[in-house]
């Protein structure tokens, strides 16, 4: 004979085990959405166009975090940004080629969490660090948030747009470059890889040449197409990158996408040739 007690705390687990059960559900099926939505076509959201992503859109949230979105509460790692606005400059076409191929860039981006520094292959993707070098010395990366985080299936933090929505364009494209970079093999981008995002759909050609302004940082291997400029290497600042990772990342319905925990804004974009 059951007693009543007996039975309610019966009904009272059976209940709780119901709500687990409709927790790991939700966070399975926003995992699996987003990996259909990303395993689509390829890394970014670019240039102002239609949404691309990539595979493993969903990571580091909690499970309510997965469930509806909202970001887990672990402690902010990175400070609160200078004072400045995003820039709203855009131009009607690329910028006059003034690169000296012989010579070398570097880049410095000083973040809320950290500098990251970068050497430019001015040699090798010449169109894609002309522009890159042209819109820090015109301040359109400062103020900006790195708007995306992919933390899950492929790991790249991506930054350059100043409306923080991967829609963002500086108003031009840029032809692809350097995609037969033998540091690309076997469908690899490797850690320490900062490239170009574009709208390349990787069906049409006429989403060839597309990018802009956003780029990514590759903090770990990453397996992609070799869709992606890749136009430079990342030489410090990787231990700001697993910072910002391991802060983790919750999805963003309003630009569908999974952005960092972290409060990770460019304060400062510097290109420096030497």
């Amino acid at each position: 004979m059951v007693s009543k007690d007996q039975r309610r705390r019966q009904l009272a687990r059976e209940k709780f085990e119901r709500q687990q059960q409709r927790r790991s559900a939700a966070q399975r099926k926003t995992k699996r959405r987003n990996v259909i939505t990303a395993s689509a076509v390829a890394v970014a959201l670019a240039a102002g166009g239609a949404v691309y992503a990539s595979a493993g859109l969903a990571g580091g949230t909690s499970d309510r975090a997965a469930a509806d979105g909202t970001p887990s509460k672990a402690p902010d790692p990175c400070a609160r940004p200078t004072k400045g606005a995003p820039s709203a400059k855009t131009w009607k076409k690329e910028p006059a080629m003034s690169l000296d191929t012989s010579a070398s860039y570097s880049a410095k981006l000083a973040t809320t969490c950290g500098t990251i520094e970068l050497k430019l292959d001015a040699d090798k993707a010449p169109h894609t660090v002309n522009s890159f070098a042209f819109l820090a010395g015109q301040g359109y990366f400062d103020h900006s948030k790195c708007h995306r985080l992919v933390d899950e299936g492929i790991h790249v933090l991506q930054c350059g747009d100043p409306k923080g929505t991967g829609q963002g364009t500086p108003g031009y494209t840029i032809p692809d470059e350097n995609l037969k970079d033998p540091r690309l093999k076997g469908g690899v981008y490797p850690a320490g890889t900062l490239a170009m995002a574009n709208r390349y759909d990787g069906r049409s050609q006429e989403t060839r040449n597309t990018g802009g302004s956003q780029f990514f940082l590759v903090y770990q291997d990453s397996k992609l197409p070799p869709n992606y400029t890749p136009f430079g290497t990342i030489t410090g600042g990787m231990e700001v990158l697993r910072k910002i990772a391991a802060a983790g990342s919750h999805p963003d319905q309003a630009i569908r996408a999974t952005v960092p925990n972290a409060t990770v804004v460019i304060n400062r974009a510097t290109v420096t040739k030497s």
